[in-house]
């Protein structure tokens, strides 16, 4: 019974393997807290290290690098939570309820509606682990801390193998006397327990190396240092899921959170060899203290990263790596936001010569370490180059919509994030990422292309305190040009104005001016059969509440802020109508006159059909018709279509479609038309295409009509 147990799940692996698609990897995220972006070999610390000069090591980080590429131009947030917010559901910060550090993220930042990296991964069959700095969920209290929203917490978002910490403050000692711990076979509020934060099973192990943690030593403390526990529980999930994998095909997904290398950074000091990997740099003992604390944190967190990326090649531990899953692994390594200011970014430029720090809009606040390695899909003749660097534009929001793409399921409606899949394995379309938004204080920043803009944007989300520090005073307005200036020393913005003014417009479309809190909601459909899309009474509203405490409270008529369903039945557009996403399964039919903005995506999912009656359909970034979905009749598309399902337009009225047209899908025509033998007739036009229907011909009323490309417009003619 046993033997049949095991094949049927092996089975069903396998199926899903096939559904989902055969080259879904296995993906470990491994995530530091307050890296600058200069920290790392290829960002300037092995310059230094030829130069002579005072360096940190990161021997492991600086091999992924080498097995895999370089971002130069990676983006974080300015602070953590923001980050973490960001990173977990793919909105930037002026969409996300973490905004900014707030001691309220703490119990409120993260909502059931939202759809994070565990819940997608879970739902593609993915084994989910997560360890270290979590930062919602949980009480600050040291001793007894509580669960205070569960619909917050990592076990509530598909992350099923936890040891975390849930506030950041308690997240700002090293040596916290207790952990969060699921699985648990107690049944508690969340599925967590507190367990002693300790290695004592780890000790004395031969299948645990004593470096870098020296667990074995005498003097190592009690409480432990808790990111010591985060990458030993970290090391387990890999090596039995890598086991695992070779056994079932059954994928995994672990983000290792580290709280290193925030402050305090003296507590380095508290552990037995702390300073061991730099006992013979000369140029050690001439740092201050502080450089040397911190020197000690990013290269005992890089040796914990090799023992896990070690447990890639060799999962059982035997010496024989013939059961390496290394290759179709993705790794991905990033900071959650800049360096902070202090001796370490001045000896030894930890920021890497970027303006700013931790909590600034400049690129040494927002600008992070970024690597990936996928051995099987980044090599020397791929289009990302092994070994090299790219000044490719990617964000911590890109991260979520890339992992769904890769597992297999669907991404999260409306996100800010765009998925880098398509670059990373070579097959696809690549979409394109117009722009980047970040806050910070009173100022917010957009970069799009080489050019970043900074202004000011009122204290709507200063905490009391930041409103009585003395700021300094900066430019009303700033443009930098990043590629030619990326220590934005040279302000632009008198001289091109116009930029100024485009990516300003850009910028307060964002939403970034709202006030604390301020979110994108969710809403779905439930209108009678053609009721109007404006009307408020045919929607649900969306309320986030806690605790008998309401944090948000959405209803009325259609916002930009609202990622919106029309899951089934009909809805009529009769008049302008915006949205942040909006996703149809159902039937919309747009009239003539009416417009409906998604701003960031407009999705005909499968099933879904919308009729265009000589209306409007508009998206910044993609209306996506979906396979199984079905885009009919005649109008105007503002914006980038991409069609995988169904394009059925009618032959007396063409669509008109500013902007490019991404074909890969099926043709139908509708309407009756006098056609002329050998006539062409133009069925749509648009600023460019590419790809092309599945067939070379469509038929209507028993006539078959062969399909004509040009780079702007698609036409058919009679047979």
């Amino acid at each position: 019974m046993k033997n049949l147990i095991l094949f049927l799940q092996t089975s069903c692996f396998i199926l899903a393997s096939v559904a989902f698609g055969a080259e879904r990897p296995n993906i470990i995220y491994l995530y530091v807290d307050d890296l600058g972006w200069g920290s790392i070999g290829p960002n300037g610390q092995a310059e230094r290290k030829a130069e002579g000069k005072p360096y940190v090591l990161t021997p492991n980080l600086d091999r992924l690098a080498e097995q895999g590429i370089n971002f130069t131009r990676g983006y974080g947030c300015t602070v953590c939570s923001p980050a973490r917010s960001s990173q977990q559901t793919g909105f930037h910060q002026g969409y996300t309820f973490a905004d900014r550090n707030d001691p309220d993220n703490a119990k409120k930042a993260i909502r059931k509606d939202d759809i994070t990296m565990g819940d997608a991964l879970t739902k593609a069959g993915y084994a989910t682990g997560y360890w270290g700095k979590w930062g919602y969920g949980g009480s600050k209290d040291m001793q007894n801390p509580t669960i205070d929203n569960v619909q917050t917490l990592p076990t509530s978002h598909g992350y099923k193998f936890v040891v975390a910490e849930l506030h950041h403050v308690r997240a700002h000692t090293f040596f916290q006397p207790t952990l969060w711990n699921a699985p648990s076979k107690r049944r508690l509020a969340g599925g967590l327990e507190l367990k002693a934060n300790s290695m004592a099973k780890y000790r004395k192990q031969q299948s645990y190396s004593n470096y870098p943690a020296f667990q074995d030593h005498p003097e190592y403390p009690d409480p432990a240092y808790c990111d010591d526990v985060y990458a030993f529980a970290c090391l387990d999930f890999v090596r039995n899921q890598a086991q695992e994998y070779n056994r079932s095909g059954k994928p995994f997904f672990g983000l290792f959170a580290a709280q290193i290398p925030h402050a305090p950074f003296k507590e380095v000091e508290k552990l037995p060899s702390w300073d061991h990997d730099y006992k013979g740099k000369s140029f050690f003992k001439k740092l201050s203290p502080q450089s040397q604390q911190w020197c000690a944190m990013v290269t005992r967190i890089d040796a914990h990263f090799g023992n896990i990326l070690e447990a890639l090649d060799d999962p059982n531990g035997d010496g024989d790596k013939s059961d390496s899953i290394a290759d179709n692994t993705l790794v991905v390594f990033q900071s959650d936001n800049g360096g902070p200011g202090g001796n370490n970014r001045e000896q030894l430029d930890a920021n890497g010569g970027l303006q700013g720090s931790k909590g600034s809009i400049y690129e040494g606040g927002i600008r992070v370490p970024t690597i990936m390695r996928w051995s099987e899909k980044i090599t020397h003749q791929s289009k990302l180059k092994k070994g090299s660097s790219t000044d490719l534009v990617m964000d911590c929001s890109d991260l979520l919509p890339t992992f769904c793409e890769l597992a297999g399921v669907p991404i999260p409606l409306g996100v800010s994030g765009v998925s880098l899949a398509p670059t990373l394995t070579g097959k696809g379309i690549q979409r394109t990422r117009d722009y980047l938004i970040h806050e910070a204080g009173n100022q917010a920043s957009i970069i799009q292309g080489q050019y970043k803009l900074i202004r000011p944007r009122g204290d709507t989300k200063s905490s009391a305190s930041n409103k009585k520090k003395k700021r300094k005073k900066e430019p009303v307005t700033m443009l930098f040009d990043l590629n030619t200036d990326p220590a934005e020393q040279n302000n632009l913005a008198l001289s091109r104005p116009q930029l100024v003014k485009k990516l300003n417009l850009l910028l307060t479309g964002e939403r970034v001016d709202e006030a604390a809190g301020y979110s994108n909601t969710y809403h779905t459909w439930k209108g009678i059969r053609g009721g109007s899309i404006s009307e408020a009474s045919n929607w649900t509203d969306y309320i986030y509440q806690n605790a008998g405490e309401t944090y948000l409270r959405e209803t009325g008529s259609p916002q930009p802020n609202w990622c919106a369903k029309i899951k089934q039945g009909s809805a009529i557009a009769d008049r302008v109508v915006d949205f942040l996403g909006l996703e149809i399964s159902g039937d919309l039919t747009v009239n003539k006159g009416a417009k409906i903005n998604a701003r960031n995506e407009l999705r005909i999912a499968k099933n879904g059909k919308l009729i265009l009656q000589g209306g409007t359909i508009e998206s910044l970034r993609w209306v996506d018709v979906q396979v199984g979905g079905t885009l009919v009749g005649h109008g105007t598309v503002n914006g980038d279509l991409y069609s995988r399902g169904t394009l059925a337009i009618n032959l007396k009225e063409p669509l008109i479609v500013n902007g490019s047209v991404k074909l890969s899908g099926k043709l139908s025509l509708s309407g009756l038309s006098k056609v002329k033998s050998g006539e062409n007739i133009t069925l749509l036009k648009a600023k460019s295409i590419t790809g092309g229907f599945v067939d070379n011909e469509v038929k209507l009323d028993g006539k078959s009509y062969s399909i004509f490309y040009t780079p702007t417009t698609i036409a058919v003619r009679e047979k």
